[in-house]
């Protein structure tokens, strides 16, 4: 049995070491086998995936997102297969799987301008799927702007014809949409046409702002990282970019210009109305409530967008035009009255044209008080305005009263002045000129009072009486020295005595028919009063002067018979003075 065995064992030995010897192969390619299968799997793309990746009649859905991912990671795992000796493989496969990455961009940039060609664009709602192709395009800074650029055409475009329809109520020549109410059919009214045509502007700026919203802001972030991302494979871009932070990207900003953008069109077309809307207007205050609209919009526009918006720079540029057009039409209106300031009105009233003006200048500052200003100084900033329409008037009005003689300049002038005062009153960012105005007027005040006062003095008959007087004091040496003067004789004070008799029964209603032009008649009483009051404290002086006379006359003369009272001659009474004055 042992030599059997032993048989045995020597004619099966080879066939069991050949047997073990197949064995170690098969496991040495099973090994390979799966090896090969794990590499399959994490660096090469199946046919299907390439077709998915790359063939525009497959779709882009939820495969050709996973599919584009795993490429990427092949390409950047393929930089470890090129840390080994042989190379070879690691170039070959990164070159395929750049070149299929490549191709699954390009189709997802076609993909992405198709889909927005049949988004609904009056109301663009930007779909998830769309928002995870423009974060993964963002990775091809180049396309991802192509992208933008293409979707601003094709809202330029739909905004701009949308505006057309909304302007004259047809979406093509001749053909009219009912429910559509054409805003050219107020063009007759230039406030109400600018107004809805901003409106409209207004509106569609939001409309677009909200529907992009939801792009940029929710995923800000991550197209952030992934124009980061972007910059290592388009590494030229790099050069023109210079100054600029790598990874940049102010989601709002972006949102704000791309709102910009679209309305473009639009806004070419507002520009062209508006500016022929200024040009034709021909009336003063229509010009600056047109400016004024004007600066309402550029302020909302500009907490909307930004002020560096191009918006914002077109209705900065239309303010200014409405406002040179404004001062243009002032100064012709100006120029047109110059013929009007030579002679003043008979009755010393305001004239026609400072009337009219100060009517433009109350519904201009009503407009003006309503608005929204950005100025915290609203005074200041009016003052152009004040300039415009307001001054040359008051010039002119000045210049009338020169050629006229006192008293009637000075009744005409604040005759002029408190009609001005009246207007600019009720407005509280008016109220320094107000102030001007009113020491305009108590100056010439002090000009009347001081002329009924010399008129008291000279028809009383006591106007020598009582400059001969008003230097002397109440003591001995000043009442000596009365005798001595020429107006204290006994003639001309029987003289001066009976002038004022025949001065006083009329006094106060002459003085009062001096001033019957004075519009504002409490201001007249006022003079008047003042005036006659003035003329009252010179009389008691001169009666207290008198009293002292003849005080220091009958002490000298004792009980001689040769005492001459002065007031015998000159009787009357400060008392009896101020009731005939009052």
């Amino acid at each position: 049995m042992k030599s059997q065995i032993g048989a045995a064992h020597q004619a099966t030995s080879s066939t069991l070491a050949e047997a073990s010897q197949l064995m170690t192969q098969q496991r040495q390619v099973e090994q390979k086998q799966a090896l090969l299968k794990a590499f399959n799997t994490n660096f090469i793309l199946s046919d299907d995936e390439v077709a998915t990746l790359t063939q525009m009649s497959e779709p882009v859905d939820g495969l050709f997102f996973a599919t584009l991912a795993k490429a990427k990671k092949i390409s950047k795992d393929c930089e470890i297969l090129l840390g080994f000796e042989n190379q070879t493989l690691g170039l070959e496969i990164m070159e395929q799987v750049s070149k299929n990455l490549n191709l699954g961009f390009q189709k997802l940039y076609r993909w992405v301008q198709k889909e927005f060609k049949t988004l609904n664009l009056e109301s663009p709602q930007i779909g998830s799927s769309i928002r995870h192709a423009l974060r993964i395009l963002a990775e091809r800074p180049s396309l991802f702007q192509n992208c933008l650029d293409f979707f601003s055409e094709a809202r330029e475009q739909v905004l701009s014809s949308s505006f057309y329809a909304a302007l004259t109520g047809a979406t093509a020549p001749g053909v009219e949409e009912a429910p559509v109410k054409p805003i050219e059919l107020v063009a007759h009214d230039p406030l109400r046409y600018v107004g809805d045509m901003l409106a409209w502007a207004h509106s569609a700026a939001v409309g677009e702002r909200e529907a992009l919203e939801g792009l940029f802001i929710a995923d800000g972030e991550e197209i952030a990282k992934g124009i980061q991302a972007g910059r290592e494979n388009e590494p030229w871009r790099l050069v023109s970019e210079e100054g600029e932070e790598p990874g940049d990207f102010d989601a709002v900003k972006t949102l704000n210009e791309l709102v910009d953008r679209d309305m473009s069109g639009a806004a070419r077309i507002l520009r062209q109305r508006i500016e022929q809307v200024i040009q034709t207007n021909e009336e003063t205050i229509m010009a600056y409530k047109l400016a004024n609209l004007l600066n309402f919009y550029k302020s909302t526009f500009k907490k909307l967008l930004s002020s560096d918006s191009a918006l914002v720079e077109l209705l900065s540029a239309l303010e200014a035009e409405a406002l040179r057009q404004f001062r243009s039409l002032a100064r012709d209106h100006v120029a047109a009255v110059q013929a009007d300031f030579e002679q003043a009105p008979t009755g010393l009233h305001p004239p026609e044209f400072l009337l009219d003006a100060l009517e433009q200048l109350s519904a201009i500052m009503k407009t003006y008080e309503s608005s929204f200003s950005s100025s915290g100084d609203r005074e200041t900033e009016f003052e152009p305005i004040m300039a415009e329409a307001f001054e040359p008037f008051m010039t002119g009005v000045s210049s009338m009263a020169k050629a006229l003689r006192a008293p009637s300049s000075s009744i005409f002038l604040v005759n002029c002045l408190v009609t001005a005062k009246r207007s600019l009153s009720p407005f509280e960012f008016t109220q320094k000129r107000v102030k001007q105005l009113q020491e305009d007027i108590e100056k010439h005040k002090t000009i009347l009072i001081e002329h009924q006062y010399r008129l008291f003095r000279t028809e009383s008959g006591l106007d020598a009486l009582i400059t001969a007087l008003e230097a002397l004091k109440d003591n001995d040496e000043d009442v000596k020295k009365m005798s001595t003067l020429e107006a204290v004789q006994p003639p001309a004070l029987t003289r001066a005595s009976q002038m004022l008799d025949n001065f006083l029964p009329s006094a106060l209603m002459d003085a009062v028919e001096r001033l019957q032009h004075l519009q504002d008649s409490k201001l007249a009483r006022d003079i008047t009063e003042e005036a006659a009051e003035k003329f009252c404290v010179d009389f008691e002086h001169v009666e207290e002067m008198l009293m002292l006379a003849d005080e220091k006359a009958e002490q000298e003369a004792g009980d001689s018979d040769d005492f001459q009272s002065l007031r015998a001659l000159f009787p009357r009474t400060s008392g009896e003075i101020r009731v005939l004055l009052s």
